[in-house]
């Protein structure tokens, strides 16, 4: 609600992925309308493909926050989106000043003053320490409301699907979780073949899990991707099963407990797309190497790859054929990749082409 005194900022930014919107952000957001004339909110992990933690498209998010507020509040929100660089944070502040400072020109192209700014949210784990990494703007930290998680009600939502005779109780606490109209676009999305596919794909994530849940340390899984660029193209493969399935993907896989990394990278690589260079040749074709290991990369569990990058600067395209757990490969022109597949690429796979070959 808007207070009758001035505010105290021109703008108050607010950056998260509403995986769904729920009660807490809404609490955040009414903050934020106390504390400025306008509020800009920054939607993430724009342009990824519809996942187990990332089920939503940024319009229908930016409609579940929109719809969550009186005419009058919602007229005071400035929508912008974020895509994800989960290896390069430098990349990722940039691109938050961007979109705040193109939405403030968008609001008052004219200014009489620099606008005044605050960051509002609420530091609950790593997850948040971005907040720390905008001295530029005034840090207010807003409480979790209710102790409010996207996370919990993602899996209340996708249990209440995959067991209706047992939904109710789980229907809800989703309820009492989120605002009215997201709970109503909830009820509408359960319908669609998209949910019923990510309902799929958190079973057999569950099922995944629950095969080392009795351990006594829980696993840290190996792999390793293979980043392969020849004459300007780059090697992708489709996913032919959960999780993923459908997606494209970087070749690659697990290492084998005789392995070394990269004996497991070719292999893997020969594998799934069948590519027609000798192994010498793609051994003598390695430009670099880097380790990837963001905590939360993997549904699957704590999961670290390690990928290495290929390079043919020039030549005709080898033939490739999808193989193993790949059911097609192809050659794809860079400019392709960066300009339309991030949308179709499993999990973090677009941010390590990146950090190697820059977009």
């Amino acid at each position: 609600m808007r207070t009758t005194s001035s505010p105290s900022y021109d703008y108050a930014v607010f950056i998260g992925r509403f995986e769904p919107f729920h009660n807490a952000h809404q609490r955040v957001i009414e903050k934020a309308l106390s504390l400025a004339d306008k509020v800009i909110i920054l939607i993430g992990s724009a342009n990824k493909p519809r996942s187990v933690k990332n089920p939503f498209f940024v319009d229908e998010r930016r409609v579940m926050i929109a719809s969550s507020f009186a005419s009058g509040e919602a007229a005071r929100l400035l929508f912008g989106s974020l895509r994800d660089h989960p290896y390069n944070n430098d990349l990722w502040v940039r691109d938050v000043q961007s979109e705040v400072a193109r939405l403030i020109v968008a609001d008052k192209p004219v200014l009489n003053a620099p606008p005044r700014v605050c960051l509002v949210g609420h530091f609950k784990d790593a997850s948040t320490d971005y907040l720390r990494m905008f001295p530029q703007w005034k840090l207010v930290e807003a409480p979790n409301h209710e102790q409010r998680n996207a996370s919990d009600i993602r899996k209340l939502l996708y249990a209440a699907v995959a067991n209706e005779a047992d939904g109710r109780g789980k229907w809800l606490h989703i309820e009492a979780s989120v605002p009215a109209p997201v709970h109503a676009f909830l009820r509408e999305f359960v319908r669609t073949p998209a949910c019923r596919h990510l309902v799929d794909e958190h079973t057999f994530l569950v099922a995944y899990r629950e095969q080392y849940a009795q351990l006594p340390y829980p696993p840290v899984f190996v792999t390793v991707d293979a980043i392969v660029v020849h004459s300007g193209h780059l090697l992708v493969v489709r996913r032919g099963a959960n999780p993923g399935k459908g997606l494209w993907a970087l070749p690659g896989g697990f290492v084998g407990a005789s392995e070394r990394l990269i004996d497991a990278c070719i292999r893997e690589l020969r594998e799934e797309t069948r590519v027609k260079i000798p192994e010498p040749v793609l051994r003598g074709s390695i430009r670099s190497a880097r380790v990837f290991d963001a905590p939360d990369r993997s549904q699957r569990g704590r999961t670290i790859t390690h990928g290495y990058f290929f390079d043919f600067p020039s030549g005709e395209l080898p033939a490739v054929k999808g193989g193993d757990d790949a059911d097609k490969a192809r050659w794809v022109p860079l400019s392709e990749f960066f300009d339309g597949m991030e949308s179709q690429m499993y999990e973090d796979h677009f941010g390590i082409v990146e950090s190697f070959v820059g977009a």
